[in-house]
């Protein structure tokens, strides 16, 4: 059956909502968050879709900060080569 996606509503329900609504901001403010949101609408796609993969990069750069334990570095380019 086709029709509109949705999220899941798997997860806090808290921390969900807190990361929509930190996405919003982060689409203005954070550079990475902003040519993501930018690429996928450019795609056709919806923008509560874009938003939704904003949040999911907030929620791996936070995850990131907090396991390595190094300030976030918005300059931080991987060490690791790229293969496509």
């Amino acid at each position: 059956i086709k029709g509109r996606t949705r999220i899941s509503k798997i997860g806090n329900a808290k921390l969900r909502n807190l990361l929509f609504m930190c996405s919003f901001t982060a689409c203005k403010c954070n550079k990475a968050c902003r040519e993501i949101y930018e690429r996928i609408t450019a795609k056709g796609k919806s923008k509560k879709l874009a938003l939704i993969a904003v949040c999911n990069k907030l929620l791996r750069q936070a995850f990131a900060i907090a396991k390595s334990g190094v300030e976030y570095n918005k300059e931080y380019r991987s060490p690791m080569p790229k293969f496509i």
